[in-house]
């Protein structure tokens, strides 16, 4: 593993158990951003910003609909302005690796990464 992706590792780590009061599964965290791929180390693609509709709308199409194989229906958005809000609307930079990593867990969909 690179310096650089152990270090944004534990940063994300850092931004689950501060914003989501949550242990993180660094196992599983791994795997999010494994799945990532080069997107964590491009500064625009590596946040969401959750005040912008496409942003959302690209994150319930490509992830929740197309990675994670949930059906679409409006529950969608509503967890993932419920992530962003627990993120913290005043938290400029909201890992796209963190929401990804939340929202896979509480939709139980954690297999869908191998």
């Amino acid at each position: 593993m690179s310096k650089k992706k152990d270090a944004l590792l534990a940063e994300y780590a850092g931004d689950i158990s501060e914003k989501f009061s949550e242990t993180p599964d660094m196992k599983f965290l791994d795997k999010v951003v494994t799945g990532l791929g080069p997107a964590i180390y491009n500064k625009d693609a590596s946040f969401v910003s959750g005040s912008d509709p496409s942003e959302l709308d690209t994150v319930r199409t490509n992830f929740l609909i197309k990675k994670l194989g949930l059906d679409d229906g409006p529950h969608l958005m509503h967890a993932i302005k419920e992530v962003i809000r627990e993120y913290g609307t005043s938290e400029r930079n909201k890992h796209r690796a963190v929401i990804y990593y939340i929202l896979a867990r509480r939709f139980k969909k954690e297999g869908a990464f191998k």
